[in-house]
């Protein structure tokens, strides 16, 4: 560790975000850059501790210290070396990770400030690509071929990892460009898509080859049919399925017909393909402007549904979350090594925005088959009797919300798979349900190790 008081002297600093005036009017990356010199003292405070929690707490099992002192000593090269060891895209998880491993970073346990690892992480990605450490690699092939089924973060962790083993890798998407929700889900100010396109780019180069447009049918690949639509499918030594989630948990109640509701990535891919170029009708297009939004539902896609409104000339927005308040600071519901249920406020919630919880959505309400308000309910919940999910309880009168538009964003329902042959694997969020982008790289690896056990034997 080259400065070990370092902690103690330098405090922890953000690069923080563009001023609201400015960017919310463009989709541009919201996060700024620290300086070189700012970016090395905030890696020297890592303390390199003899229990490293973040590398405990990390799914890819990142070597933050490591990499931390490299970057302090000015050893770029050598933190991006350390860094690819474990992660194959640092610059998507520097830019989208919750940062597991800083909620376990000791400095966060003992002042509440943790080292910026993930900035850090991302500043080493960006400077490797600009000063050409991350070169081209042609591995020398084996004469076995994979398919991969599904470009997200899963799906181009295994194909990554099974190229540098050699194997020929077929990427297949049902989308007309790679990256899955990290291009269709995620919003361009959080993540520039150029990003995605840049590390496609290095991939293809390696010997990587992708296949848009291509729509795979789970039950004919369970039943090894490769006639007809599937033949593009057929001749592979092994399949990996990394199709996510797919179906978005919805809500039943009356009104959900009515013009105006709509699930939340019907939003963000949309405005996603038209900052791409891709043009939509009036009548098909989603959109904000000029309208008192709704959201429903408090976590991440919520979020960006409210960034996303914003930058498209909303009235006003509103979001809704169904479960209570989360505590500032501290939750003595969950302490570590649990992740934190803490309050989290986002650039897009700093950019205006109305926050309720413990609220019920009862019915849609409209005329003439459009949305004029959604009737809700304040609730409580009560611990249950008999154990398990707490129930909920009337807290409060009825009451209309008026909204113009919502967008639903309660998350995603965990895909049931069909039985498949031996040489048939999930990965990612198709194997587990919807999840972190970290985790699913850290599947994709996981999946890759056993393919290439799988067929080594």
């Amino acid at each position: 560790m080259g400065n070990p008081k370092a902690f103690l002297t330098v405090p922890r600093k953000e690069a923080g975000y563009r001023p609201i005036h400015d960017r919310i009017h463009d989709f541009g990356e919201v996060e700024q850059t620290l300086n070189t010199k700012d970016r090395q003292e905030q890696a020297s405070r890592c303390m390199d501790c003899g229990v490293p929690f973040c590398h405990w707490a990390c799914p890819l099992g990142n070597k933050d210290p490591e990499w931390n002192d490299a970057l302090y000593r000015g050893e770029w090269e050598m933190a991006y070396k350390i860094l690819k060891k474990t992660n194959d895209f640092p610059e998507f998880t520097g830019r989208i990770c919750p940062a597991l491993c800083e909620k376990a970073c000791v400095l966060y346990h003992t002042t509440g400030d943790a080292v910026t690892n993930r900035e850090n992480e991302c500043a080493i990605a960006e400077r490797a690509f600009v000063e050409g450490y991350v070169t081209i690699e042609t591995p020398k092939r084996n004469g076995k071929r994979v398919a991969v089924i599904g470009a997200g973060p899963s799906g181009l962790a295994v194909a990554n990892q099974l190229n540098y083993k050699g194997y020929e890798v077929t990427v297949f998407d049902k989308n007309e460009a790679a990256g899955g929700l990290l291009r269709y889900g995620i919003p361009n100010f959080k993540l520039n898509k150029q990003i995605i396109d840049r590390r496609i780019h290095v991939m293809e180069r390696e010997g990587v080859t992708f296949v848009y447009n291509t729509t795979c049918d789970a039950a004919k690949l369970a039943a090894s049919d490769f006639s007809d639509e599937m033949a593009v499918f057929a001749g592979f030594d092994a399949y990996v399925v990394c199709t996510g989630t797919p179906t978005a948990r919805d809500i039943s109640i009356p009104g959900r017909e009515l013009k105006g509701v709509h699930l939340a990535l019907e939003l963000l891919s949309q405005q996603n393909r038209v900052l791409a170029g891709m043009e939509f009708g009036r009548e098909e297009r989603v959109t904000a402007k000029g309208k008192d939004v709704l959201v429903i539902g408090g976590g991440d896609t919520g979020s960006d549904c409210i960034g996303t409104s914003h930058r498209q000339g909303a009235k006003s927005v509103t979001q809704i979350e169904i479960m209570p308040k989360p505590p500032v600071g501290h939750n003595d519901n969950t302490p570590w090594p649990n992740w934190p249920v803490i309050l989290k406020t986002t650039s897009s919630h700093e950019e205006g925005c109305e926050r309720r919880w413990n609220i019920n959505t009862l019915e849609f309400l409209g005329k003439d088959g459009k949305l004029t308000g959604v009737k809700v309910q304040p609730i409580d919940w009560k611990p249950n009797p008999e154990g398990g999910r707490p129930l909920m309880v009337e807290a409060g009168p009825v009451e209309i919300i008026k909204a113009d538009i919502v967008f639903l964003a309660m998350g995603f329902l965990k895909p049931q798979q069909p039985e498949f042959p031996k040489n048939v694997f999930v990965c990612g969020d198709a194997a587990n349900g919807a999840s972190l982008v970290v985790r699913a790289i850290a599947s994709g690896r996981q999946t890759a190790e056993k393919i290439d056990k799988f067929l080594s034997h």
